[in-house]
């Protein structure tokens, strides 16, 4: 079963904490390949990058669709057998972060 980790924190981390923080997020990385449950993931830039665009107007504007002190930061699809693997998981990021643990849905198109 694939399940998403969507990665929330804080808009607070200084670029030095970050950087302070990069050995986990590369050790974590590193034990889901290891592990052989890692099927995708990445960091996105900042929020200030993001444009929202409501799809029924068409209409463009400059970042999230709402304000608030977290922020999706990046995400990890891993394949793994149930939902507890999944939190599991979850629980081993580093602690500046939490995560929502999503089941990915798969459509039969036959």
């Amino acid at each position: 079963m694939k399940y998403m980790l969507l990665l929330a924190g804080g808009t607070d981390q200084t670029e030095a904490e970050a950087a302070e923080e990069m050995p986990a997020w590369f050790a974590y990385d590193q034990a889901v390949k290891d592990a052989g449950v890692f099927v995708a993931g990445d960091a996105l830039f900042p929020v200030e990058t993001a444009k929202t665009v409501a799809v029924a107007t068409g209409t463009v504007t400059d970042g999230p669709f709402a304000e608030t002190k977290e922020v999706i930061g990046g995400y990890y699809v891993l394949d793994v057998e149930d939902e507890a693997a999944a939190i599991d998981w979850a629980k081993k990021l580093p602690p500046s972060t939490t995560a929502e643990v999503r089941q990915v849905m798969v459509f039969d198109e036959g």
